[in-house]
């Protein structure tokens, strides 16, 4: 009966192991919120550019699960720039990149998913990145989107890493 000692003994050293895995597992991670303070701070920032270069344009800004938390049109944009805002917003949260490059993507034939998921991925939308990690989404309703989106990340969050297309 020297098996049954050892099959204990085995059985006592997986259970001991695998608590310990259990142990060191993540459940849980931090993730970085938005501030509706920042939201509103990134909005201004974009009216501010879009003022100096003479345009008017609408935005959106998301949180990192796709709520709504700012939205602003200025004078002078179309009854559907909010809407246009917020579905490149959308896209650019759901495919974590800038929309130029989902665009360019779609136009390619590299990848079609973003057009026949009901996406929007026309330029004028970038993630919101702090510290590497994504905490939302801003969306403009204007040719120069990006550029308008780049400035007021800069100016509220910092300088932070663009894509690729997102110059």
């Amino acid at each position: 009966m020297r098996i049954r000692p050892t099959l204990l003994s085995l059985a006592a050293v997986l259970a001991v192991s695998f608590a310990a895995q259990t142990a060191a597992m993540e459940v849980t991670r931090n993730q970085k919120i938005l501030t509706s303070a920042a939201a509103r701070a990134i909005a201004d920032a974009c009216t501010e550019w879009a003022t100096q270069n003479r345009v008017s344009v609408a935005m959106a800004i998301l949180d990192w699960g796709g709520n709504l938390i700012e939205s602003h049109a200025m004078e002078g944009v179309a009854a559907n720039g909010i809407d246009t805002a917020l579905l490149k917003a959308k896209s650019a949260l759901r495919w974590r990149r800038a929309t130029s490059e989902t665009n360019r993507i779609v136009r390619t034939g590299e990848n079609l998913a973003p057009a026949f998921m009901g996406d929007f991925p026309q330029q004028g939308a970038l993630p919101i990145m702090v510290d590497g990690q994504m905490v939302g989404a801003m969306g403009v309703s204007s040719g120069d989107g990006e550029k308008c989106a780049q400035y007021a990340f800069d100016k509220v969050i910092g300088k932070q890493a663009q894509s690729a297309t997102a110059k």
